[in-house]
C-alpha cells in the first residue's frame, strides 16, 4: 500500500481530529455558545441563525487566532530544542510523543480511558488568570465583543488542543505551527457554529456514546497515521 500521502498529511490529521473531536468541543465550548445565542435575544425564530452568526463567527475567529498563537509559541520553542540538541531523532521523538498524546485523546473521547483529564487539568492555574477577563465581554452583544471574548476562551483547558499542540513541537518552525493549529482550528469550527442553532440537539447527540466511541476510534486513526509518517 503506498502510504507516501501520509508524509504531507500534518494539516489533514490537525483538520480531521478537530472535526472528530467535536463531540468534546461541544462539551468543553457549549456553555459558552449557549452565552453567544442568549446575549442576542432573537424576537423569531425566521431571524434566529442570521442574527447569531456574526457574534458566532467572531467568537470562532477569536478562538482560532488564540490557537494559532499559541501553536507558533509552541513550534518555536520545539525548534529551538531541535537546534538545541542538534540530533536528527529529536523530531521524530517529538513526533512520537505527540502520537502518544492523540491515542490518548482517542481513548479519552471515546470514553475509554480518562488519562488524558489530568493533562486539562494542567492548565487550570493559567485559565484562573485568564477566565475573569473574559467577563468585562459579556454580555456578548457585538462582535467587537466577540471576537476578543473568543481569543480568551481559546485558552480554556482542552486536551484535544493540548495534544495537537504538542504535535506543534515538531512542526519545525512558528509558521508551521501556526498553519497546524489554524488547520485543527477550523476542523472544530462546523461542530461549534451548529451548537449555536441547535444547541440541545446536537448537545444530546453528541453525548451519545456511541457517537463519543466512534470519534474516539477516529482520532487513534489519526495517530496511527501520525505513528505512519514518523516511520
Amino acid at each position: 500500500m503506498d502510504t507516501s500521502w501520509i508524509n504531507n498529511s500534518p494539516y489533514l490529521v490537525a483538520f480531521l481530529t478537530g472535526l472528530f473531536g467535536g463531540a468534546h468541543c461541544v462539551g468543553m465550548c457549549g456553555g459558552i455558545v449557549g452565552i453567544l445565542s442568549l446575549s442576542q435575544q432573537p424576537s423569531t425564530k425566521k431571524t434566529t441563525f442570521l442574527q447569531q452568526l456574526p457574534i458566532l463567527l467572531g467568537y470562532n475567529i477569536g478562538r482560532i487566532a488564540s490557537y494559532v498563537t499559541a501553536g507558533a509559541i509552541v513550534a518555536t520553542l520545539g525548534a529551538s530544542l531541535i537546534d538545541l540538541t542538534g540530533l536528527d531523532h529529536t523530531k521524530k521523538i517529538l513526533a512520537l510523543i505527540a502520537a502518544f498524546f492523540m491515542l490518548l485523546l482517542g481513548l479519552y473521547l471515546a470514553g475509554l480511558w480518562n488519562a488524558l483529564s489530568k493533562v486539562e487539568s494542567a492548565g487550570a492555574t493559567l485559565w484562573k488568570r485568564i477566565e475573569p477577563l473574559s467577563r468585562r465581554f459579556i454580555p456578548v452583544n457585538t462582535v467587537q465583543r466577540a471576537i476578543p471574548l473568543g481569543f480568551l476562551w481559546g485558552w480554556l483547558p482542552c486536551g484535544l488542543v493540548y495534544t495537537i499542540l504538542i504535535m506543534t513541537l515538531s512542526a519545525g518552525s512558528a509558521v508551521e505551527g501556526a498553519l497546524l493549529m489554524l488547520a485543527f482550528g477550523l476542523g472544530t469550527l462546523p461542530n461549534l457554529l451548529a451548537m449555536g442553532v441547535i444547541a440541545t440537539r446536537l448537545t444530546k447527540w453528541t453525548r451519545n456514546p456511541k457517537v463519543r466511541l466512534l470519534a474516539g476510534l477516529l482520532v487513534i486513526v489519526m495517530a496511527v497515521i501520525t505513528l505512519l509518517r514518523v516511520f
